[in-house]
């Protein structure tokens, strides 16, 4: 164990030297416009997905904001158009209203409605999404099938809908948000978890598939961001959890994860990680030394267990 340890430590630091490096030289490469392209985002309505929408509406894209609630998106749109008059004219978001976890096939019509607002789709941004809180002994599987739908079949759903007008022009960008823990598994979080390792595997192999047709795929993993994902998180039986976790609230300003999501799209990003140094450090130490990393998942799973008890 100790040996493994030792030479571990090295290991983990040299590769965060080369992220890095790795990040630097990304901030030094010409970005490519995003002026006039047609840019979808999904759960637009909220968090994540309403400040994307900002940022892009800034950026003077075309934008095609998905969502579930009508009313919420007519906010967000009048917001984006009012701020128009203070500065040279942009184009007026469309909508398109769905709910991701719907069948395939009433995923495809919106894929349908979403074509028809531009004629094409240079970006797709998949942020709609939903988390859990609950102990695996106690979770029903229908709650572990609900946040798969909406988190990983859902997203893929609109992805393979708009793939083929994406291959016929040679030309296109997928965007998924995924999540540390698609990389990292915490406990008590086994369903948003296994939809995050999910996603982030299909969408890997999404990029290889997809480069010969010039189509870029990014997969953005940010920890926590400072949004009413724990809020709306489900538990064991479907029910809301409704409670701000502290590391939530302490988690990044969806803002400043809006711009790296612009930042990503201007570089053509493959992967972007948004973590701090232990998340950072968690995911090298599971990957090099993955006894240990079991260990203080275990320990921490038994703590977590014990404030519940108390």
């Amino acid at each position: 164990m100790e040996r493994v340890m030792g030479g571990g430590v090295p290991l983990v630091l040299g590769g965060l030297g080369l992220v890095l490096l790795y990040r630097l030289l990304q901030r030094l490469q010409q970005g490519t416009t995003i002026q006039d392209t047609v840019v979808v985002i999904t759960g637009a309505s909220s968090g994540l997905g309403r400040e994307c929408a900002r940022v892009f509406h800034a950026a003077k894209a075309r934008l095609v904001l998905c969502g579930r609630d009508r009313a919420r998106l007519q906010d967000i749109v009048q917001e984006l158009t009012a701020a128009d008059s203070q500065r040279q004219q942009m184009y007026t978001p469309c909508m398109v209203i769905f709910d991701l976890s719907d069948t395939a096939e009433m995923v495809a019509m919106a894929a349908k409605e979403i074509l028809s607002c531009y004629g094409h789709v240079d970006v797709l941004i998949n942020n709609a999404g939903i988390s859990h809180r609950g102990n695996i002994l106690e979770t029903h599987i229908s709650v572990q099938r609900d946040v798969m739908d909406t988190n990983y079949f859902g997203p893929i759903a609109l992805t393979q809908a708009l793939l083929p007008s994406m291959v016929r022009r040679r030309s296109g960008h997928v965007v998924v948000i995924s999540s540390v823990q698609g990389k990292i598994a915490i406990p008590y979080r086994s369903a948003y978890a296994a939809s995050k390792h999910a996603t982030q595997a299909y969408f890997d192999c999404l990029r290889a598939e997809m480069e010969r047709y010039n189509i870029q795929v990014t997969v953005v993993s940010p920890g926590y961001i400072r949004t009413n994902l724990s809020l709306n998180a489900v538990t064991w039986d479907g029910s809301k959890y409704g409670v701000l976790d502290k590391t939530t609230a302490l988690g990044r300003e969806p803002k400043d994860v809006a711009q790296e999501v612009l930042k990503a799209v201007r570089h053509r990003s493959k992967e972007v990680l948004l973590a701090g140094p232990l998340p950072t450090l968690a995911i090298y130490i599971r990957t090099l030394c993955p006894a240990l990393f079991f260990k203080v998942m275990a320990s921490r799973a038994r703590k977590e267990q014990k404030s519940k008890d108390e």
